[in-house]
């Protein structure tokens, strides 16, 4: 194992502190409870938005607390979910008066800890509303899941909901956002090498040389199957018809698409991909809209990626194209 770090132990810890020196103008961060919290938080009146995870899938979610998305993110152990005292305290942390919403990717871990952390919260009176991500089309169940996991939707649910609670909507409002996001969202994601955790030491998973599998989760966990590599062009036909055909998407509709790498794959190849998944949208009638290229939400230094559509209408987009000034995504600012 080859990795930038010191002390196995301390990743999540220094990590954080190179987060917090780098945008020292966006976000604070509290050691204590490995949070990372936007730097003029709680703003009072202003619906708050948490969410959290392992660390490994950088920038999601750190790399996302600031202006016009998140108010705070809870970070876990590396593929650990956060702790229901580290939900408390970002909750407590970001609570302007008006309620928070957490936002929540569908692991086991995840909604245990929040929902503990939630009902914390509102035992002392906070309003807490919880909407869990289930986005992912490539398996119902897995091995760290009760139903789909929530994938890349997340990435788009944040920045829609971060955008609605900036301009002034209240927590129902806000929380009916990411309710809609998530039932218009589908994603999909591969594999062409497995991660490395620090703490492991090896591999995840092993793939031949002529080995991808398709349909992974952000955990390594296995996918729908294991095949022969293909082309882009098969790869990505692949994944795209089961994402289009799962909600299912038609002609006329306008997307949000996102072509996320994995952590290991460079641009170079994942605009390929993006351009593979225009021609097969512009065939079907589909127009992207919008849409992100980039690492967005990884597995570490995986090589692979993911496909995600959300299908959007006019004031979603209109969100989508708001202000926002995080350390992972930043425009109109």
């Amino acid at each position: 194992m080859k990795k930038l770090i010191n002390e196995t132990a301390n990743v999540v810890k220094e990590s954080l502190a190179g987060v917090g020196a780098a945008h020292a103008d966006l976000v604070r961060i509290d050691f204590d409870s490995r949070l990372v919290i936007r730097a003029d938080a709680p703003k009072k009146g202003k619906v708050g938005i948490i969410s959290g995870g392992g660390s490994g899938h950088e920038p999601m979610h750190g790399g996302f607390v600031g202006m016009g998305m998140l108010d705070a993110a809870c970070a876990g152990d590396v593929f650990t979910s956060p702790t229901p005292d580290q939900m408390e305290a970002a909750t407590k942390a970001v609570n302007g008066g008006v309620g928070v919403l957490h936002i929540v990717k569908n692991y086991t871990g995840d909604i245990l800890n929040f929902e503990m952390g939630a009902e914390l919260c509102q035992a002392e009176g906070i309003e807490v509303v919880s909407v869990v991500i289930d986005d992912d089309v490539a398996v119902q169940d897995s091995l760290y899941t009760a139903g789909r996991r929530g994938v890349g939707t997340t990435v788009i649910a944040e920045k829609i909901c971060g955008a609605s609670a900036e301009r002034g909507d209240d927590l129902q409002t806000v929380a009916d956002w990411c309710r809609k996001v998530n039932a218009n969202g589908r994603s999909m994601g591969m594999a062409l090498t497995s991660c490395t955790v620090p703490a492991a030491g090896k591999p995840t998973f092993e793939l031949g040389e002529n080995e991808m599998e398709i349909g992974i989760g952000i955990h390594g966990e296995p996918g729908r199957t294991r095949m022969e590599m293909k082309s882009a062009k098969e790869i990505v036909t692949l994944m795209a018809e089961a994402i289009i055909s799962d909600l299912p998407f038609s002609s006329g509709d306008q997307v949000i698409a996102l072509v996320n790498g994995m952590g290991g794959t460079p641009l170079i190849e994942l605009y390929l991909v993006y351009n593979e998944l225009n021609q097969i949208c512009e065939a079907k009638g589909m127009t992207i809209a919008r849409r992100l290229v980039g690492n967005y939400i990884t597995s570490l230094d995986m090589a692979g990626c993911s496909i995600t559509l959300v299908k959007a209408d006019a004031e979603m987009l209109s969100l989508w194209d708001a202000p926002v000034n995080t350390p992972g995504l930043r425009w109109g600012v």
